[in-house]
């Protein structure tokens, strides 16, 4: 039992630098990390050789195929022109491989459609090596059985005597390995008939299980390369990165990200009116400190002058009550009323209208009888 995204991640990685072996006995992979100390290394290089017909070299993915990679989603899945073009002449240029991913994560309609391309070309890809180093696997992510039971297979998988349902899922692995080896496992063709309806996609967690294996040397189990990939986005075209992401924290942290002329624009006019809107609402409130300051020096004064008056004047009918005094000192300061000033001119100026009309009309009459 195979786990094809590991493959697919180890195929992507594999280059002149870094070394993938995988085992035919449990299907385990080894990574050659140079960064181990120079005896683990040499320890390895011992097991490797000693034992040929066991491990296999996983081929290097190399500048050739990753262009072939790169073109034939081009050719096949982009449909806008001017799209293409730039991506054929991203493709021409130094760091293709860095570069086109940079692009295709800037378009996110192209986005889905190159990891779906891409994991397809992958999948035939492994298909084709494995068929060739005459391997019978099965792909774990392929298996309709629950996680316990792929566990319990992978723990009896050597075992001569096991239960029944480990049986009979036993014989459902070799059915299920007689399918990769059929052409439709290279070539798959739609079905024929009515296509079916479009119904809506249910998003399911992914199964993953736990790594077990019980016939790794002593030698190999600090170079196992035992990647936790839960999902088929986390697999990528990079060579440099791990993870998507350790891809996207690269792309929006380089240099070479353009920044919008207009967005930068329209964030400097925001700054510049927080701090305007900052300084009026520090001088409102010096302002509304000055007005306090000389409600409390008036309330004050009036308070001092009714002090000083003498106790024998008695408060009479005429005289406003004190809390009149002290509303009609407030109401200096107070702001008056807009509509006040309109609506006594509004009233004066038809009475005035009325007299002058009324002196014209007499003048005009006593003018008549003279002539007369």
């Amino acid at each position: 039992m195979l786990r094809y995204h590991r493959l697919m991640d180890a195929f992507a990685k594999s280059d002149d630098e870094r070394d993938f072996y995988l085992d035919k006995v449990e299907g385990f992979i080894v990574y050659v990390d140079l960064d181990k100390g120079q005896k683990e290394l040499e320890d390895l290089e011992v097991e490797l050789s000693a034992n040929p017909d066991r491990y296999c070299l996983i081929p290097k993915m190399t500048f050739y195929e990753t262009k072939k990679f790169m073109e034939g989603f081009v050719n096949e899945k982009v449909y806008d022109i001017d799209t293409k073009e730039k991506l054929l002449d991203v493709i021409q240029s130094k760091e293709a491989r860095e570069n086109f991913l940079e692009f295709i994560y800037d378009h996110l309609n192209e986005l889905e459609k190159w990891q779906l391309y891409y994991h397809e070309r992958s999948r035939i890809r492994i298909i084709e090596w494995l068929r060739n180093q005459q391997i019978q696997f099965v792909f774990e992510e392929d298996l309709d059985l629950n996680k316990n039971m792929i566990e319990k297979l992978k723990r009896h998988l050597f075992d001569a005597k096991v239960p029944k349902d480990v049986v009979t899922a036993r014989d459902m692995l070799l059915t299920k390995a007689k399918i990769y080896y059929s052409n439709e496992a290279l070539n798959p063709r739609p079905k024929r008939g009515r296509p079916p309806k479009q119904a809506v996609k249910v998003e399911m967690e992914p199964q993953v299980t736990v790594d077990m294996y019980t016939t790794v040397p002593p030698v190999c189990r600090q170079f196992l390369y035992l990647p936790e990939i839960t999902n088929a986005a986390s697999v990528t075209f990079s060579a440099k990165f791990d993870t998507e992401a350790q891809l996207l924290a690269n792309l929006r942290g380089s240099s070479r990200v353009k920044v919008d002329a207009k967005l930068q624009a329209l964030s400097e006019r925001l700054e510049s009116l927080r701090h305007l809107s900052t300084r009026l609402s520090d001088i409102q409130e010096i302002t509304g400190m000055e007005a306090e300051e000389r409600l409390i020096k008036a309330v004050g004064k009036s308070v001092e002058v009714q002090k000083a008056e003498p106790a024998h004047k008695k408060e009479t009918a005429e005289e406003p009550p004190k809390g009149r005094r002290i509303m009609e000192v407030v109401k200096g300061f107070l702001p008056k009323k807009k509509e006040a000033q309109p609506r006594q001119a509004r009233s004066e100026a038809p009475t005035e209208v009325k007299k002058r009309a009324i002196k014209t009309v007499t003048q005009i009459q006593s003018k008549k009888h003279k002539k007369k």
